[in-house]
C-alpha cells in the first residue's frame, strides 16, 4: 500500500479473523514503532508483543470498559514505559505515545493488519498479566489482526468533521 493508501485506510478494527499473525508483520509494526519520533529523541518506549490466548484474556481486563476486542485479537502490543519523575516527562510521554501508537497502526494498515488502540485503566493488572519490572506501566495497548468481515481499504468518506470546520488557515 502507498503512504497515503494506508492513512486512510488505518480504522479502528476490534473484531478480528482466526488468522494469526507473522512474526515478521509483527516485527515489522514494532519496527515502525521504534522508528517513531520522540521529544529530544528519548525513545522512552518498550514493547510487548503478547500472541497466546490466556494472556491476551488477561490483558484485556487491564480496561474492561473497552478493552474487549484485545482478548480476541490475533495479537497485542502493549506500549510501556518507565515511570516519569516530573510533570513534564509525565506529558512527554504522552505526547510521544501518541505518536508511536498511530506510526504503528499505519505500519499495520500497510500489511493488511487492522488495529484497535486501548487505553490501560488497571495497571496492576496490566503489570502482573505482562510481566513488568517495578517502575514500568502499560500506558497504552493495540490490538491487532485481520478484519473480520471487512477488509483494509481505503475509506472514501470518513466519518470526519468537514475539512473546512476543521482546519484554519492564518488565523482562526
Amino acid at each position: 500500500m502507498e503512504t497515503w493508501d494506508a492513512i486512510r485506510a488505518r480504522r479502528n478494527v476490534r473484531q478480528y479473523t482466526p488468522q494469526p499473525i507473522a512474526r515478521e508483520d509483527l516485527e515489522r509494526i514494532c519496527e515502525a514503532g521504534r522508528r517513531a519520533p520522540s521529544t529530544r529523541n528519548w525513545q522512552p518506549w518498550n514493547f510487548v508483543v503478547v500472541t497466546e490466548r490466556e494472556q491476551l484474556i488477561e490483558l484485556a481486563k487491564a480496561w474492561p470498559q473497552g478493552g474487549q476486542h484485545i482478548a480476541r485479537a490475533a495479537a497485542a502490543i502493549a506500549l510501556v514505559a518507565s515511570r516519569a519523575d516530573d510533570e513534564e516527562h509525565h506529558d512527554w510521554v504522552l505526547y510521544d505515545f501518541g505518536q508511536v501508537t498511530m506510526t504503528m497502526m499505519i505500519a499495520a494498515a500497510d500489511l493488511g493488519i487492522g488495529s484497535g488502540h486501548s487505553s490501560v485503566r488497571d495497571k496492576e493488572q496490566a503489570q502482573r498479566a505482562l510481566g513488568l519490572p517495578g517502575g514500568y506501566f502499560a500506558v497504552y495497548m493495540m490490538g491487532l489482526g485481520y478484519p473480520d468481515g471487512r477488509p483494509l481499504r481505503p475509506v472514501v468518506r470518513p466519518d470526519r468533521r468537514p475539512f473546512d470546520e476543521v482546519v484554519h488557515w492564518g488565523h482562526w
